[in-house]
């Protein structure tokens, strides 16, 4: 008798949780955008990832809370969706500067802040989180994500971008990452930039960058935007929560088999 009323509960239990999991809210896919302090032109690539991501209608929040980002409104410890700017109708914006770290459990996690900030939010398809890759490894936890790194065509954004990976690859086992550069006006010299860490991502770290987009920062905010770039925000929005990265796209492919090299990464 009372094995049977345990399997009742047990029945009853399962029935609602595949019911949640069915009707519940879904939670917003994560776009992390590791911050990268060498790089002036990061506000511009910023804006112009938020400006592909939030295409054909996707709601988009992004959470600035990288070292050079402003900091925070002083009610975001009180109320969290008080202190988010409305950028458009689709755009909210949370200034974060230094809160994933002032909110880490007795773990190092700020998984428990990140969640909060979420719940506080409207309701939106993607997280854009732009950090420092230290503030990632306490912010992502087990959540499937495919970082997107930044740099320019110098040697030291560059190598603030390996350092990045390897970070993200030791410490969650990252090892599928897309990339922006900002070309600044030298096309070929982003390319063989993109080659290069592709390249070294792969030979030390078995890291995979799956595309990258080069963005040319002294644009007007109105231009139209790289082709490249809006299939990278494509694919981050439609990727499936546990699909298996295929192989790199001919773009990465492109650039691997034929372009000037840049200044070689220390390690």
């Amino acid at each position: 008798m009372a094995r049977s009323m345990n399997a009742g509960r047990l029945h009853r239990h399962d029935q609602a949780a595949g019911l949640r999991a069915l009707f519940g809210p879904s939670e917003a896919r994560l776009v992390p955008l590791v911050a990268n302090p060498h790089l002036r032109s990061h506000p511009v690539l910023l804006e112009r990832l938020c400006s592909a991501l939030s295409e054909h209608g996707a709601r988009l929040l992004v959470i600035d809370a990288a070292d050079t980002s402003p900091e925070p409104h002083e009610l975001c410890e009180v109320d969290l969706s008080a202190c988010m700017e409305r950028l458009g109708a689709r755009v909210h914006y949370l200034a974060a500067r230094g809160l994933p770290r002032r909110h880490v459990d007795t773990r190092g996690s700020a998984q428990g802040w990140l969640a909060a900030v979420e719940a506080a939010a409207p309701p939106v398809d993607l997280v854009l989180m732009h950090a420092t890759a230290r503030d990632m490894t306490r912010l992502i936890g087990a959540r499937e994500a495919r970082p997107v790194l930044m740099c320019g065509v110098d040697h030291a954004s560059l190598t603030d971008a390996y350092a990045s990976i390897k970070l993200l690859a030791q410490r969650l086992a990252l090892r599928s990452f897309d990339l922006l550069v900002s070309e600044d006006g030298r096309p070929q010299r982003a390319a063989a930039a993109a080659a290069r860490l592709a390249d070294t991502a792969d030979v030390f770290l078995g890291a995979v960058q799956r595309s990258y987009a080069a963005v040319d920062c002294r644009q007007p905010a109105q231009a139209t935007l790289p082709q490249a770039l809006r299939q990278l925000a494509h694919d981050q929005r439609t990727r499936a929560p546990h699909a298996t990265d295929p192989a790199p796209g001919p773009l990465v492919q492109a650039a691997l088999s034929g372009a000037e090299q840049p200044p070689r990464i220390p390690f």
